[in-house]
């Protein structure tokens, strides 16, 4: 197979582009940065609260889930703004459909962050 110019020589050099891609997603993303506090809460919470192994692996499939879906948004931009500069009602359309799969993760990861803290955190209350 050949090999084009932009593919990685070895599995060390993937690596270390997944790494810049990550740190740019970072730099680069308010939203994702908004997202990482709210991650940092949540786990500051689950050690606060004492949660399950089971819950410990769904909060941090959750988390996860939102940071994927915010990078791959990311990347879905930067391609569409690469593509064009003009309006273009496809490119709004790719743009929007990004943006909804991350709100549906985020609605995702609040749903799942209540299931599992609102019963712990009754409890202390009442």
């Amino acid at each position: 197979m050949e090999k084009r110019k932009w593919q990685t020589e070895n599995f060390w050099k993937s690596f270390k582009c997944a790494i810049t891609g990550m740190v740019y997603s970072v730099k680069t993303g308010r939203n994702l940065i908004i997202q990482l506090c709210f991650a940092l809460f949540a786990i500051i919470l689950g050690i606060f609260l004492k949660i399950s192994k089971i819950e410990w692996a769904i909060i941090i499939f959750a988390i996860l889930f939102v940071i994927f879906a915010e990078m791959l948004n990311t990347a879905v931009e930067t391609v569409v703004d690469l593509v064009t500069e003009e309006y273009n009602e496809k490119a709004k359309i790719a743009k929007d459909v990004a943006a909804g799969a991350v709100l549906i993760s985020a609605i995702n990861s609040v749903a799942m962050g209540l299931i599992i803290f609102m019963d712990k955190i009754l409890e202390m209350i009442f």
